[in-house]
């Protein structure tokens, strides 16, 4: 589990084909290794990835073809500036939201504008994910937790402000640009909700037409 919170930013160094999908190998001298074994997740741009190497301050990632075909993977480079964070610990202070690593689907980003010292930002979703949005609600782009100001459910748009600190702190001054595409993960509260709601649903009985009346009638009672 994550909570979106930037730890530091790595730059993917290679991108290495290996018997049909690939493994990624990211430099990050700015994170902190010493708690960091084989096996560990480290989210990059929001996708939970296990870590299979260590060298020094580079770790590497192995790939797989569902990663590569749900998430925004297939247009990094090397050279990408990536969001980092570890999964977090029973003793870290929960300062965003409960992020699972796991993609929902790919955005694209629609508007960049200057809004006094923030940045405003308009993100164009799948339809299939935006009933999972609400104003004010929680979202995961790129690893980043963020809320949302508000939601143009005709447009599958939700808009966003940036504050100068999370710019500085992730990819989004290198990265983010009209026409990019971005992971997005929604709320994963809203997520089980549904699944709660449909599930429960799904347990009910079926509608009939034997009814108390028709029993009596066929001589039941």
């Amino acid at each position: 589990m994550f909570t979106g919170i930037i730890e530091t930013t790595g730059t993917l160094t290679a991108i290495i084909p290996t018997g049909g999908d690939v493994r990624l190998v990211i430099s990050a001298p700015k994170l902190d290794f010493t708690d960091v074994k084989l096996g560990d997740s480290i989210a990059s741009n929001g996708i939970c990835l296990t870590v299979v190497a260590i060298d020094g301050t580079s770790y590497a990632v192995d790939v797989s073809c569902e990663t590569l075909s749900t998430t925004a993977l297939g247009v990094w480079r090397v050279g990408d500036t990536l969001n980092l964070e570890k999964a977090m610990l029973p003793t870290t202070r929960f300062g965003g939201h409960i992020v699972a690593g796991h993609v929902d689907g790919v955005g694209k980003i629609a508007k960049i504008a200057k809004d006094a010292r923030s940045v405003y930002i308009e993100v164009v979703l799948p339809p299939e994910i935006m009933k999972y949005t609400a104003d004010k609600g929680s979202i995961t782009v790129d690893g980043i937790s963020l809320t949302t100001n508000r939601i143009k459910h005709n447009q599958n748009i939700v808009c966003l402000n940036i504050i100068p600190h999370t710019a500085d702190m992730t990819n989004i001054a290198k990265h983010w640009a009209v026409g990019r595409a971005v992971n997005i993960e929604v709320d994963l509260v809203a997520r089980y909700l549904e699944r709660l709601v449909f599930g429960r649903k799904e347990c009910e009985a079926k509608t009939s037409n034997i009814t108390e009346e028709l029993l009596i009638k066929s001589g039941f009672f």
